[in-house]
């Protein structure tokens, strides 16, 4: 299930959107997805597979989890290297961008 999308992390590239087999997603007002269809979520990991800066966690569960569910916070995926997790267990680790390489040298 689609537990975290980064705002910070995220390009707004899009790509999660249209991946996504069950349209989880709306792009924000920001850019930024929002998961406006959480429960529609198949937990196939494409949105996650496909995020080009890892800016996206999938848990591995078929319904959400609890609100407090560390899972849900982005500084304990962050510290514990969650964030692009399923994409490393695929062998997809390489050519990956950090949000600087995707968007230019102008962020701070």
């Amino acid at each position: 299930m689609i537990e975290l999308v980064s705002a910070d992390r995220c390009i707004a590239c899009d790509q999660c959107v249209e991946v996504c087999p069950t349209h989880v997603f709306d792009r924000g007002p920001d850019g930024v997805p929002v998961r406006t269809r959480q429960a529609d979520c198949q937990t196939c990991f494409l949105c996650e597979a496909y995020c080009p800066v890892d800016a996206l966690f999938v848990a591995p569960t078929t319904t959400p989890l609890p609100a407090g569910h560390p899972h849900r916070d982005e500084t304990y995926l962050v510290e514990h290297d969650l964030l692009g997790s399923y994409r490393r267990a695929l062998g997809w680790g390489g050519g990956r961008l950090t949000a600087r390489d995707a968007v230019g040298p102008e962020l701070p």
